[in-house]
C-alpha cells in the first residue's frame, strides 16, 4: 500500500526537461520512438497529466531525497515493495522510480517492465542546481556522463563491453557503435584499429576502460563529472602503450632521456634488435644504415614520431614518420675538390687558391643581386666599360642588411614556430602552456619583430637604391623610440624566460616533445628556443659595433657621418636603460683573466655584452697564424677569437698600483678576429699523417685573397667535434644565420697541404730552434732599429751554445763596452767571429740526428 500521506500537492504542473541524445544504433530505438510517439498523442488528444515520483524501499528513508523533492515541488510516495506496484497505476500520474540500488531484485523487476527509473543523486542534483528533472528512457542513476556521446575499439568479451554500455548509460552517457565526429571520448582497449587513428587525427580523447569503472565508483558524488580533465586525464590511454621500443643512433644522455620518457608514457624499452620490439626510433641525422634486416612487424620510424606522440598526447601513425634509407643519399659536400698530389708545387698553389675561392664563393650568400654604387658607375673619357670597386662603406651597409634581414628571419621562426601554435586554441590532449607561462617565455618578442620588420625594409630600400649621401643613421634614429620600448622589458626578464623554458620542460613532457620536434627542424638550425631567443639580448650591441664601422668608412663631409654618430648614442641609450644587475659579474672576471694572461692583449677586447666562451690549446700547422708547431691558445668569445701564442720567455711577475701582485704573462697576443670574418670552419679528417686537426678560412677586411689557419687541438678533454660545433653556433649568432651547420665542411688533409706527422719529434724541435736562432741573430744584426739589447742577447746565447759554459767575466766586460753599432765593426770578438762555424755545427749535428732517427 503506497503511503499517500506524503504526497505533496501542487497546482503547478511539473515536467520533465528533454535532454538526452537518442541513439539510433541501439537496440531500444523503437522503444523510444513509441515513448515520443504515444507523448506526443497524449499532449493532443488527452489531457495533461503530472509526473509522479515514487520512492522504493530504502530511498524512502533518506529524509535529504524527501527535502529535494519538496525543493522542485514533484509529489511523490513511497513503495515498500514490488507487490505494491500495481496499485501505483493511474491515468492521472505519470509514475518515476527512485531506486537506491541499480543491482537488486527490484531495479530489475521495474526495469523488465519499462517503467522509468532514475537514481537518487539525480534529484538531488536537480534541487541544489535549480533545473528539472532529465528525461532519459533508460535507466539513470546519475549525470555524472551528460552531454557524452561515446564510442568503444578493441573489446572482444562482449560481457565486458555490455557491462560497460550499461554503466555508461545509468551515468547518462551515450554510445555510439561507429566513429565520427560527434563521438566526444573513445574508450580504446588497444592502440590499434581505424577508430583509434581516427581519433588521434580528430584530437578526440581515448580513454582506458578504467575511466567508466572509476567514474561509477564515484556516482554518489554530487557535482562530479567524468569529464574534467584532472579526473580524466588519469584514464587516458598514454601514447606508447602496448608498444616495445628501442633506440638506434642517440647518445647515451639521449637514450636515458628517451627510456624515461617512455617509461612515463606507459611503454617498454629492450635493446635494439630484440625480437620483441614493435618500434625503433631511429636518429636519421646520424644513422645511414640498419645494423640490420627489419622484420615486418617491427616500425622503423623518425625520432619525430616519438616526441609527436608525447606532443599529441596519444599513439601517432607511423606511416608519416617511417624511416627510409636513401638509395644516393645527399652527404655533405666534400672540400677536397681536387686532388693535389703533384710534384708541381704551383699547380698545388693554383689548385688551393681555387679550392679556397670556390669556398668563398659559396660562403658569400646575398639576399640581393650584387648591386654597383651609383658614385662608381661613372664612364670613362673612351666610354669603355670599367668594372666598378664597390666602396668600404656600401659593403659595411650590405653587411648591416645582410645581419638585419637574418635576425628577421630569426624572430619570425621564433613566433611562428614557437608562440603561434602554443597559444592556437583547439590544440590535440589540450594547451601545452598555461597563458602566463607563453607570456613569460616570448614577452616583446612580437614587437620586437615589427620595429626590425620595418627597419629592415628601409634598409633593403636604400640598399637596392644605393647612393654614397644616403643616410643610414637616420633610419635607427626613426625607430629609436621603438627599441626603446621594446628591449628593455625582454632583456631584463630573459633569465626569468630562459628559467620557465627549463622548468616547463622538465615538468611538462608534451612541451619538452613539442621543443623536441621544432627545434629539430631546419628553420631553427638545430638551435635550442632558448638559444634563438638570445639574439634579441646579442643584437643591439651587433648593431652598434657596425654602425661604428660604416662610421669609420663614412667621408667628413657626408651629412650621414653627424648622423651615424647619434643613431649609436641612441643605441647605447636603449642599452642604458637595460639593467645593468642582469650582467655576470662571473664572465667579465673570465675577460679580465685573458687580458692579463696575455701579453699586448687589446684593450677593446674588453666589453659589457662580451663573454668567454672557450678556452682551447693547439699547435699551429701552417704559416699562419705564426710559425708552424708553435704553441697556439684560442679563446672564444661570443663574438670574436682571441688567437695567442705561448711566450718563448716570461718576464717576472707583474705587481699593480695597489700591490696585488699576478703571474707573469705566459702567452703573446698575435690577432683578435671577429668571428664575422670565419667563412669556413673545415673539420679535416683523420688519416694516418693527420690527427686532431682543424683548419679556418677567413677573410680579412684588409687583404683580397682568403686565408687558411689550420691547427692541431692538443686538449683533450674538449673533443673537437664538439668545439667545432661551438665554434660554428657562435659564428651563426654573430651573422645572425641559423644555420650553422652550413659553416663546418669536411675536408681531405691533402687538399690543403694539412698534416700533423712529426709535429713532436726530434727533427721537429730541432728545426724550430734553428728557425728561432735564426730570427734572433736577424734582430740582432738588424741595423734599422736599436740593436743594443738584442746584439748582446744574441750573443750570450750564440757564445753559450758554441762553448758550452756560460759567458765569462771578461766577455761579459767585452759586450759591455758595446755602447754603439758604430764600435761592431772594431772589436775582434771571438764570438762573433765564431758564429758560421756555429750554424755549421748546428746543421751538422742536426744532420746526424737525422741519420739516426732514420
Amino acid at each position: 500500500m503506497a503511503d499517500s500521506s506524503v504526497l505533496t500537492s501542487t497546482i503547478e504542473r511539473t515536467s520533465l526537461a528533454d535532454s538526452s541524445i537518442f541513439d539510433s544504433k541501439v537496440t531500444e530505438i523503437s522503444k523510444e520512438n513509441v515513448l515520443i510517439g504515444s507523448a506526443s498523442y497524449v499532449e493532443e488528444e488527452m489531457p495533461q497529466i503530472e509526473t509522479r515520483m515514487i520512492l522504493v524501499q530504502e530511498a524512502g528513508k533518506q529524509e535529504e531525497l524527501i527535502q529535494a523533492l519538496k525543493e522542485i515541488k514533484v509529489p511523490f510516495v513511497k513503495m515498500e515493495s514490488v507487490e505494491e506496484l500495481e496499485s501505483m497505476d493511474s491515468p492521472e500520474f505519470e509514475n518515476v522510480f527512485i531506486v537506491m540500488d541499480f543491482q537488486d531484485s527490484v531495479f530489475n523487476e521495474l526495469y523488465k517492465t519499462d517503467h522509468r527509473i532514475i537514481g537518487p543523486p539525480v534529484i538531488l542534483n536537480c534541487a541544489q542546481k535549480g533545473e528539472p528533472l532529465p528525461f532519459s528512457c533508460r535507466p539513470l542513476y546519475c549525470t555524472s556522463m551528460m552531454n557524452l556521446v561515446l564510442c568503444f575499439t578493441g573489446f572482444r568479451k562482449k560481457e565486458e563491453l555490455v557491462r560497460l554500455v550499461t554503466l555508461v548509460h545509468h551515468m547518462g552517457g551515450v554510445i555510439r557503435k561507429d566513429f565520427n565526429s560527434k563521438v566526444t571520448h573513445l574508450v580504446a582497449n588497444c592502440t590499434q584499429g581505424e577508430k583509434f587513428r581516427i581519433a588521434v587525427s580528430l584530437g578526440t580523447p581515448i580513454m582506458k576502460p578504467e575511466w567508466i569503472y572509476k567514474a561509477w565508483e564515484r556516482r554518489n558524488e554530487q557535482d562530479f563529472c567524468a569529464s574534467v580533465d584532472d579526473f580524466r586525464n588519469e584514464f587516458k590511454v598514454p601514447p606508447f602503450q602496448d608498444c616495445i621500443l628501442s633506440f638506434l643512433g642517440f647518445s647515451d644522455e639521449e637514450k636515458t632521456n628517451m627510456e624515461e620518457m617512455t617509461e612515463m608514457q606507459g611503454g617498454n624499452c629492450l635493446p635494439v634488435g630484440d625480437e620483441r620490439c614493435t618500434h625503433l626510433i631511429v636518429e636519421e641525422n646520424i644513422v645511414k644504415e640498419l645494423p640490420f634486416e627489419p622484420s615486418k612487424k617491427l616500425y622503423v620510424v623518425k625520432q619525430e614520431w616519438f616526441w609527436g606522440s608525447i606532443q599529441m598526447d596519444a599513439r601517432a601513425g607511423e606511416t608519416m614518420y617511417l624511416y627510409e634509407k636513401a638509395n644516393t643519399p645527399e652527404l655533405k659536400k666534400s672540400v677536397s675538390l681536387l686532388s693535389l698530389n703533384t710534384p708541381n708545387s704551383n699547380r698545388k698553389r693554383r689548385r688551393l687558391k681555387e679550392t679556397l675561392a670556390q669556398l668563398s664563393r659559396e660562403t658569400d650568400m646575398s639576399p640581393f643581386p650584387p648591386q654597383t654604387p651609383k658614385s662608381c658607375t661613372k664612364s670613362s673619357k673612351n666610354s669603355t666599360p670599367v668594372p666598378s670597386k664597390q666602396s668600404a662603406r656600401w659593403q659595411v651597409a650590405k653587411e648591416l642588411y645582410q645581419t638585419e634581414s637574418n635576425y628577421v628571419n630569426i624572430l619570425a621562426t621564433i613566433i611562428q614556430l614557437f608562440q603561434v601554435p602554443l597559444e592556437e586554441e583547439g590544440q590535440r590532449g589540450g594547451p601545452i602552456l598555461a597563458p602566463e607561462e607563453i607570456k613569460t617565455i616570448f614577452g616583446s618578442i612580437p614587437d620586437i619583430f615589427d620595429v626590425h620588420t620595418k627597419i629592415k625594409d628601409d634598409l633593403e630600400d636604400l640598399i637596392v637604391n644605393w647612393d654614397e649621401s644616403k643616410s643610414i643613421g637616420d633610419i635607427f634614429l626613426k625607430y629609436s623610440k621603438d627599441l626603446v620600448k621594446t628591449y628593455p622589458p625582454f632583456v631584463n626578464f630573459f633569465e626569468m624566460s630562459k628559467e620557465t623554458i627549463i622548468k616547463c620542460e622538465k615538468q611538462k613532457p608534451r612541451f619538452h616533445a613539442f621543443l623536441k620536434i621544432n627545434q629539430a627542424k631546419p628553420e631553427c638550425g638545430r638551435q635550442s628556443l632558448v638559444e634563438l631567443l638570445i639574439r634579441p639580448v646579442q643584437r643591439l650591441p651587433s648593431v652598434a659595433l657596425l654602425l661604428n664601422d660604416l662610421k669609420k668608412h663614412t667621408a667628413e663631409e657626408n651629412p650621414d657621418k653627424s648622423t651615424l654618430e647619434k643613431a649609436i648614442g641612441s643605441l647605447k641609450e636603449v642599452m642604458t636603460h637595460i639593467n645593468e644587475d642582469k650582467r655576470k659579474t662571473e664572465a667579465q672576471k673570465q675577460i679580465f683573466d685573458v687580458v692579463y694572461e696575455v701579453d699586448g692583449c687589446p684593450a677593446n677586447l674588453l666589453s659589457s655584452h662580451r663573454s668567454l666562451v672557450q678556452r682551447v690549446e693547439t699547435i699551429s700547422l701552417g704559416e699562419h697564424p705564426c710559425d708552424r708547431g708553435e704553441q697556439v691558445t684560442l679563446f672564444l668569445f661570443n663574438d670574436c677569437l682571441e688567437i695567442a701564442r705561448k711566450r718563448h720567455k716570461v718576464i717576472g711577475t707583474f705587481r699593480s698600483p695597489h700591490g696585488h701582485t699576478r703571474p707573469p704573462a705566459s702567452l703573446k697576443h698575435i690577432h683578435l678576429m671577429p668571428l664575422s670574418q670565419i667563412k669556413k670552419v673545415l673539420d679535416i679528417r683523420e688519416t694516418e699523417d693527420c690527427h686532431n686537426a682543424f683548419a679556418l678560412l677567413v677573410r680579412p677586411p684588409t687583404e683580397r685573397a682568403n686565408v687558411l689557419l689550420s691547427f692541431q687541438m692538443t686538449s683533450e678533454e674538449l673533443p673537437k667535434e664538439n668545439w667545432l660545433k661551438m665554434l660554428c653556433r657562435h659564428v651563426a649568432n654573430t651573422i645572425c644565420k641559423a644555420d650553422a651547420e652550413n659553416l663546418i665542411y669536411s675536408a681531405d688533409p691533402e687538399s690543403f697541404e694539412v698534416n700533423t706527422k712529426d709535429m713532436d719529434s726530434t727533427l721537429s724541435r730541432a728545426s724550430r730552434a734553428i728557425k728561432k736562432t735564426s730570427k734572433k741573430v736577424t734582430r740582432a744584426f738588424s741595423f734599422s732599429k736599436t740593436p743594443k739589447r738584442a746584439l748582446r742577447r744574441a750573443l750570450m746565447t750564440s757564445q753559450s751554445s758554441v762553448e758550452g759554459r756560460s759567458p765569462s767575466s771578461n766577455d761579459k766586460h767585452v759586450m759591455s763596452r758595446l755602447s754603439s753599432t758604430s764600435s761592431l765593426a772594431g772589436i775582434p770578438s771571438p764570438s762573433l767571429v765564431s758564429l758560421p762555424s756555429f750554424f755549421e755545427r748546428r746543421s751538422h749535428t742536426l744532420s746526424r740526428s737525422t741519420t739516426h732517427l732514420i
